[in-house]
């Protein structure tokens, strides 16, 4: 399965990337080693958007904080790093795609990474995944 991950990436030529703690979203706590990655640059945090595909080394579950009624689930992963974007993929291309029934990858990306600004991981659809190998 594919994912994509948004989150402050200070170095987007690194071999591997570590992500602590990470809110998930629309099937993102499914995440395991194994599985495919777009990593994306958090632009609230001065990221260019889409960096980077990897794989996942390892993925954990982080257990829940008691006393606490709603949580969303968390993730640490380990990615290594397959390719860099060879074109750039950001909120500002995504945008147009705001038809939340048109069933386009493009719309898929935008709602999933870009609706909410929190960074996050989220599973992804093959179609939205064969969208986003265009880009390296």
């Amino acid at each position: 399965m594919a994912f994509a991950i948004k989150a402050e990436v200070r170095d987007a030529r690194a071999r591997r990337f570590a992500f602590a703690a990470q809110k998930t979203m629309y099937g993102g706590k499914r995440i395991a080693a194994g599985d495919t990655v777009y990593l994306f640059a958090s632009e609230t945090e001065g990221g260019p958007g889409l960096v980077a595909r990897g794989i996942v080394v390892s993925a954990a579950a982080v257990a829940r904080q008691p006393g606490i009624a709603r949580q969303t689930p968390r993730v640490s992963v380990t990615v290594r790093r397959t390719a860099l974007a060879k074109r750039p993929l950001g909120r500002s291309a995504l945008k147009k795609f705001a038809d939340w029934q048109d069933g386009r990858p493009g719309t898929e990306l935008n709602f999933k990474l870009y609706r909410q600004a929190m960074n996050k991981i989220a599973g992804l659809s093959d179609e939205a995944a064969a969208f986003l190998n265009t880009f390296f």
